[in-house]
């Protein structure tokens, strides 16, 4: 089995359930304080763990961040390339309404202090043919996505949050793209999905894509096949890290060599899963929760 090593970032969540989001000059009471360990790195990287994939995490943390290293140890995540910064550890405020939708606001802190000979010292431990996943929440993407590609590495990036930079990086060394309709408007400027998935093979054709959309499921395209699928449909509690579960389970699908179809399944049941508790990476669910969503026998029939 391939390795995973998870380039990414690690936030101090700081949950608040509202009523409604807070709007310009006002002031509103929480209902409920939740803090909690995060950031889409620090998530995707548990999802990966939890759904049965070995994974490494690099990255940095502040001085405060003993919580965030022993969260993903305790969730069997590997902490060898896990750095300590000067800076405080980052953090996120989220707002948590009513509907479980949420609205995010992130301080970088140490995820954007990572030199490149530690990016140096940590892609030579890894060889051609193990994945290496990415967000855009921490420095160094681009010296990153080159340094990787030379050395044969299956890159996985999710280009969230997007960033004025991001049309910038040498995005024709990512070998999966996995993004939402958004993500995919600001890289193809087509609104539609489909016409997103077109111009995006045409721009990066040896990658694969995985386009998700919500309610409305998701979608795998690498220019010859193309799943679509449902979402696994469950009452919203909170959406925090729904997208970040998916592509963890998605690319730890992939690395044990299940099929797009296979994958796709099993990431949209985790992330359904997910959104039907309070919280980030504490909710994310393990393989046996999401296998038995299906008795256990979707892997095998795919």
């Amino acid at each position: 089995m391939s390795k995973i090593l998870n380039y990414g970032s690690l936030n101090i969540d700081y949950t608040y359930l509202v009523t409604n989001f807070v709007k310009s000059s006002e002031t509103v009471a929480a209902k409920k304080l939740t803090v909690s360990c995060g950031g889409k790195g620090l998530n995707q990287s548990v999802a990966a763990a939890k759904a049965g994939a070995v994974v490494y995490h690099a990255g940095k943390v502040g001085i405060d961040g003993e919580q965030l290293k022993s969260f993903l140890q305790n969730s069997n995540v590997h902490t060898d390339f896990l750095m300590q910064g000067v800076n405080p550890s980052g953090h996120a405020i989220i707002q948590v309404d009513q509907k479980g939708n949420n609205c995010i606001l992130t301080y970088s802190g140490s995820n954007h202090e990572i030199s490149e000979s530690e990016i140096d010292a940590c892609l030579s431990q890894f060889e051609q043919g193990d994945y290496l996943m990415l967000q855009n929440e921490i420095n160094a993407i681009p010296y990153i996505l080159e340094k990787a590609f030379e050395q044969g590495l299956e890159i996985v990036f999710n280009p969230s949050p997007i960033t004025e930079q991001l049309t910038t990086y040498p995005l024709d060394k990512v070998s999966v793209f996995v993004l939402n309709e958004i993500e995919g408007q600001c890289l193809s400027g087509e609104t539609e999905p489909n016409a997103i998935l077109t111009i995006l093979h045409s721009k990066y054709p040896n990658a694969k894509i995985v386009l998700t959309l919500g309610e409305k499921g998701s979608i795998y395209f690498d220019g010859v096949e193309k799943v679509e699928q449902d979402i696994y449909k469950v009452k919203a509690i909170d959406t925090t890290a729904a997208g970040d579960t998916f592509t963890g389970y998605l690319i730890a699908a992939l690395t044990e060599g299940k099929s797009p179809k296979a994958a796709m399944k099993s990431a949209s049941i985790a992330a359904g899963i997910v959104v039907s508790k309070i919280g980030a990476a504490q909710s994310i669910p393990s393989l046996d929760e999401v296998e038995k969503v299906e008795g256990g026998k979707w892997f095998a029939d795919q």
